[in-house]
């Protein structure tokens, strides 16, 4: 059950993931303006008109409308007369976004809906971790943390909503994400009782210890560049694909030569595994997946951002960074070579 519980979060914290790509893809991060509900619905509303103010209509607490392009906010559930009365509304504070989009709202809402199911997940791994506080007590412990980590995430997703999608605070979302799939990782290998028939190397390990560290550098860089193509895409049109990346910023020149020494970094891992023989199998998903995550890159630059390109970009980097990590906590168990194989 336990072990269960965390293949199960770590598989939903990657649809997450996916989940949050799409929503970056289809500019729906405002989608919902408020956290946690949507518009102060548990179920967000499908038509426009939903959200305008309606004489005689009854209005719970909490409920928001959009006038003159504003959102207010019930004080409290009430009836409405034949005209507005602001006494029973309070203005949004949080920030002045309010703009109504059905398909972006419906996008945000499903993000959100995966969020609170890898939140179930996550708190049922952490309640059956206590069967095995006799057994190993770091897997209780560190399943708290992994918990308490995803309610900081959550936190943070509505600190992004309510900096209208501050660049930063995408950034960090993003990394705490990656780091909640390493914890995870950790945790599973953790509870594993099977003994490693694998070797491994110092600069196996090295390498990949690097590797895993560039990983979150680029993903990082990789989230500024994105958030430079939305400027752009706010400027030139969306129909305008050719100039998105006219006149990139540094970041994108750094990002984009990283991506050669990250290629040579997991070459090197994969060539040290094929010709140590050290049996590490996840080496080819690792590098299958690292020349899918650069030619997406690629697409991107020279086809004028495909369809679905973006997300998948991201997505195969967080696969790439999770395989990287998972490898890394064998190579821990494996068992270490110091002299030269005959």
């Amino acid at each position: 059950m336990f072990r269960k519980s965390i293949k199960a979060s770590i598989i939903i914290i990657y649809l997450v993931i996916i989940a949050g790509a799409v929503v970056r893809m289809t500019g729906s991060g405002m989608g919902c303006p408020d956290w946690p509900k949507c518009f102060g619905y548990y179920i967000p509303p499908t038509e426009e008109r939903q959200l305008e103010w309606e004489p005689n209509h009854d209005y719970f607490k909490g409920q928001v409308i959009i006038v003159d392009k504003s959102l207010k906010v019930a004080k409290e559930a009430f009836t409405s007369s034949e005209d507005f009365e602001q006494t029973h509304w309070d203005n949004y504070e949080k920030h002045d976004y309010a703009e109504f989009n059905a398909s972006h709202t419906w996008i945000e809402y499903i993000n959100r809906l995966l969020g609170a199911l890898s939140g179930i997940a996550i708190l049922i791994m952490t309640i059956s971790s206590f069967a095995q506080w006799k057994k190993d007590k770091r897997l209780t412990l560190f399943s708290i943390l992994a918990l308490i980590l995803l309610l900081f995430q959550a936190w943070l997703g509505a600190t992004v909503v309510y900096s209208l999608l501050s660049p930063v605070r995408i950034t960090i979302h993003m990394l705490v994400a990656l780091l909640l799939v390493a914890l995870l990782i950790y945790i599973l290998k953790l509870s594993s009782n099977e003994d490693s028939s694998l070797k491994s190397t110092f600069t196996f390990r090295n390498l990949l210890v690097f590797a895993v560290i560039l990983s979150l550098i680029q993903v990082a860089m990789g989230t500024q560049v994105r958030q430079f193509v939305d400027e752009q895409v706010d400027l030139v049109g969306y129909s305008n694909k050719s100039e998105w990346l006219e006149n990139p910023t540094l970041v994108f020149y750094a990002h984009r030569s990283f991506s050669i020494l990250v290629l040579l970094i997991n070459l090197g891992i994969w060539w040290l595994n094929k010709t140590r023989n050290l049996g590490f199998k996840l080496t080819n998903w690792m590098m299958i997946i690292l020349i899918i995550e650069i030619l997406t890159g690629i697409a991107m630059f020279y086809l004028d951002f495909p369809f679905l390109t973006q997300p998948l970009h991201l997505v195969f980097a967080a696969l790439l960074f999770g395989i990287q990590f998972y490898i890394l906590m064998q190579s821990f168990e494996a068992k270490l070579i110091t002299k030269t194989l005959k």
